[in-house]
């Protein structure tokens, strides 16, 4: 047993199973406060804990699942692909949409942390929050951030927007699915595209564009922002 668990297989297998489990779960009971990545989280926590393993240990197959996330956004460019048509003399509004919620994310971040008294590593470290875990890791280490909570920030922010779009949505009476799809995928990133996703092809395809242009927006517009406000 101690072998297996100094091999990266025990990682990849843990990470696995408990996403299949996420899986059944969701299907069973058909609720978005369950949905498989939740699971697989309070999985894969609970069972490291109860038996005494170290997180080190866990990340020598789970880092390997980590180096496929870049990769897999890229796939999310099919249903865009597929959708292009409705880009069509839309292009400079979709960009300026993507680059305005961009910036009032991290306008709303520098705010809540100035006005909860928020330490200013951790603030950093907050804001590459709405782009993907591969972006988000990578530029919270180039701006002085904690990449690992980087990443926790991530997750969460991907299933606040999962759980929350469609009231949302109700709330502020949006319909407009162009809106819809840009909106998940800039604020929350592969979640909200998944979400995006389940909402209809045409939410996916806007939102799979949104991530990749925030991600690439985010890696200038973040340092310009601390440079603006001398962070």
């Amino acid at each position: 047993m101690t072998m297996y668990l100094d091999t990266p297989l025990f990682g990849v297998t843990i990470s696995i199973l408990a996403f299949l489990i996420g899986v059944y779960i969701n299907k069973k009971t058909g609720k978005a406060l369950l949905n498989p990545l939740i699971v697989s989280y309070i999985i894969i926590i609970s069972f490291l804990l109860y038996f005494d393993i170290d997180y080190e240990v866990y990340n020598k197959g789970g880092s390997i699942i980590s180096f496929f996330i870049a990769p897999a956004t890229v796939v999310l460019a099919v249903p865009l692909y597929k959708n292009i048509k409705l880009l069509k003399g839309r292009w400079f509004s979709v960009l300026i949409g993507i680059a305005l919620g961009s910036l009032a994310g991290l306008f709303s971040i520098y705010i809540m942390s100035k006005l909860f008294k928020i330490d200013s590593t951790v603030m950093i470290s907050l804001f590459p929050k709405s782009t993907t875990a591969a972006i988000s890791m990578e530029v919270a280490d180039q701006i002085g951030g904690i990449p690992p909570l980087a990443v926790a920030f991530t997750v969460v922010t991907g299933n606040i927007g999962y759980f929350m779009a469609e009231y949302i949505f109700n709330w502020f009476n949006i319909k407009d699915k162009i809106s819809k799809g840009l909106a998940l995928g800039t604020a929350s990133h592969a979640l909200g595209t998944a979400k995006a996703m389940e909402i209809g092809e045409t939410e996916g395809a806007l939102s799979s564009l949104a991530i990749t242009v925030a991600g690439i927006l985010s890696v200038f517009l973040i340092p310009w922002f601390m440079k603006l406000l001398s962070i």
